[in-house]
């Protein structure tokens, strides 16, 4: 995580494009600064009604579910709800998890308006109220962490061993 003396370092506050600042806590925690950027872009730029992105976000998540079901987070029940059925139809395990405010609190940082991660205790759930903060008040939206499901050792009925497009299936 340091090519050169440039690299993001813990304790640097860097700038997002909604304009929020973030503490950097951990260097490896980068992708969520991306696809917070990403969030962001996306609805300043084409104004959906509907956001759902996928990606391999946490360890913790696998730590949760292990590798045969996703996580699914979401400030929408009636999406949540849609995709959980399609994701059962097709044979795509995934689970919802809470988004709450009582851990919004392990973001807090004293130096800028949210820290880039959350601590150890419900991470994957800490990481995605950070990619909530980044979407604004009025879309539905659905974060799905596939970091357990995206990747296979063995064939299985739905893929080959290796990349496994999880996701496909079911938004389709």
């Amino acid at each position: 995580n340091m090519p050169d003396g440039k690299a993001q370092r813990p304790g640097d506050v860097v700038a997002t494009m909604k304009g929020d600042t973030v503490e950097v806590i951990n260097t490896d925690a980068e992708g969520r600064l991306v696809l917070a950027d990403l969030l962001w872009y996306a609805q300043t730029r084409f104004s959906p009604k509907v956001i759902i992105d996928l990606a391999t976000l946490t360890g913790a998540i696998i730590v949760a579910l292990g590798n045969q079901t996703a996580g699914i987070f979401s400030n929408n029940d009636e999406i949540s709800d849609k995709f959980l059925k399609a994701a059962e139809s097709e044979g795509e395990d995934a689970w919802r998890l809470p988004l709450s405010q009582k851990y919004r609190k392990q973001l807090k940082s004293r130096v800028a308006d949210i820290a880039n991660v959350g601590g150890r205790a419900a991470s994957a759930i800490t990481a995605a109220q950070f990619l909530e903060n980044f979407v604004s008040d009025g879309i539905a939206w659905m974060h799905i962490d596939i970091a357990g499901v995206a990747f296979s050792k063995n064939a299985s009925n739905l893929s080959d061993k290796g990349a496994t497009g999880w996701g496909v299936a079911s938004l389709n």
